[in-house]
C-alpha cells in the first residue's frame, strides 16, 4: 500500500471521478447532479477525499469539520466507501487512518460517523478501529408523500 495517496477532490473532473464509488453507497444520487451537489455541500464545509492507488481512486470519504456544544470541534464522516472489487485490501483502513490524522491536524477532539443498521461488515471495521456505538439516530421525513 506504499503507493497510496489521499488527495482532496477540487476540480469538476476530480469530483466527477468519485461518482462511481460514491454511488455504490448512495445509489439514489444522480450522476448528472453529483458535481453540483458536491459544490453546494462544499459551501457548508463538505470535502471529498480520494485515496488513489494502482492508477485510480479506490476509496472516497466525504466529510466536514464543524463544532458543537455536544462534541466540541469534530470531523463528521458523511460518506466512506471503497470501490467494490477493491475491498478488504487495506484501502478503507488507509483512508480511515488519513481521516483521523486530518481531524487531529485540524484540532478536532472527536471523529463521528453514522452507519446503516444493516451494514454489519462496516460496523466490525469501525469497532476494530476503536470507535464505539454512542447513540441512536432518529429521523423524521418531512415530505408528506414519504411517511
Amino acid at each position: 500500500m506504499a503507493s497510496a495517496e489521499v488527495r482532496l477532490a477540487q476540480s469538476d473532473a476530480e469530483i466527477a471521478a468519485c461518482f462511481p464509488i460514491l454511488s455504490q453507497l448512495r445509489p439514489q444520487v444522480q450522476e448528472n447532479e453529483f458535481v453540483q451537489a458536491v459544490k453546494r455541500m462544499s459551501a457548508d464545509g463538505y470535502q471529498l477525499a480520494c485515496l488513489y492507488n494502482n492508477g485510480g481512486i479506490q476509496t472516497i470519504a466525504g466529510f466536514r469539520i464543524s463544532e458543537s456544544f455536544a462534541w466540541g470541534r469534530y470531523l463528521y464522516v458523511d460518506d466512506l466507501v471503497t470501490m467494490e472489487g477493491a475491498r478488504s485490501k487495506g484501502h478503507g483502513q488507509e483512508m480511515f487512518t488519513w481521516l483521523v490524522a486530518h481531524a487531529r491536524a485540524e484540532r478536532c477532539q472527536q471523529l463521528h460517523l453514522e452507519s446503516g443498521v444493516q451494514r454489519f461488515a462496516a460496523h466490525k471495521f469501525y469497532l476494530c478501529n476503536g470507535m464505539r456505538i454512542s447513540s441512536h439516530h432518529f429521523q423524521l421525513f418531512l415530505d408528506r408523500s414519504n411517511p
